[in-house]
């Protein structure tokens, strides 16, 4: 065979698995505002191809990222030290349809799935935490529906230390998604909870409305905090905070 014929076949069939293609300009019209942030594209191995001579290393497209908040207390001091994790429950398979984001990665190169696990945010001296994350584009796509979960530890911290940040909301739903053709990127959150309190004697049918009173105005060095985008304000007024009172001099 003309070494000129062999050596263009061999080009044509060796490139495609060197995974030489370029990758895509970042885009990004973020609907999020400002929940996810430091966007990236990276490239990783995650796996590999067996042939009957050789073998090759599998490359993937990952999306790599940030989700932000803040955590405050009721008059909107920040609280430092609150810990934020995500447990990821599906995300978006080749075939379209859910399956567990862990089990995405090929079982082929172990070191894949640690791409997909989430780094626990904790709230600094300003109250914003960062959960750093690095998921798979399949199709063009990332999808990942989860949990925000917040302080998972504080009962252990209780018995350890005496006093700890306990969140009346113990976690949240989310749904993350990016198109890279649209540059799209989405964060939408479940439903949230609205607390009202019943004010005035009223007249007739309207005395006496159902409904708990709001606790008693606690000082500020032990005020609860509140999650992110929450409009912090009295206790127990308008939406609800995160953090229950509780008492360090205990």
């Amino acid at each position: 065979m003309n070494k000129n014929i062999l050596y263009a076949v061999l080009c044509a069939f060796c490139l495609p698995l060197a995974g030489c293609g370029g990758m895509k300009v970042l885009k990004v019209n973020d609907f999020t505002e400002q929940r996810v942030t430091d966007l990236s594209l990276t490239k990783k191995v995650t796996g590999k191809r067996d042939y009957i001579f050789f073998s090759t290393t599998k490359m993937g497209v990952f999306l790599d990222g940030s989700i932000q908040g803040i955590i405050t207390d009721y008059q909107g001091n920040p609280i430092e030290g609150v810990t934020v994790k995500v447990t990821a429950e599906s995300g978006k398979a080749k075939s379209g349809e859910e399956a567990d984001v862990f089990a995405m990665a090929t079982s082929e190169n172990a070191s894949a799935v640690m791409n997909l696990s989430f780094a626990p945010g904790i709230s600094d001296s300003m109250g914003l935490y960062k959960i750093h994350f690095s998921l798979p584009v399949t199709d063009e796509e990332v999808e990942l529906k989860g949990k925000l979960v917040y302080n998972p530890g504080w009962d252990q911290q209780k018995i350890n230390l005496g006093k700890a940040y306990e969140p009346q909301q113990k976690e949240t739903p989310f749904r993350l998604y990016y198109n890279m053709d649209t540059g799209f990127l989405a964060f939408a959150e479940g439903v949230r909870k609205v607390i009202v309190e019943a004010v005035g004697e009223g007249k007739g049918r309207m005395s006496g409305l159902p409904g708990a009173k709001a606790p008693a105005a606690m000082p500020s060095s032990v005020q609860p905090a509140t999650p992110a985008g929450e409009t912090p304000g009295a206790a127990g007024k308008a939406e609800e905070d995160l953090f229950k009172g509780f008492d360090f001099g205990q």
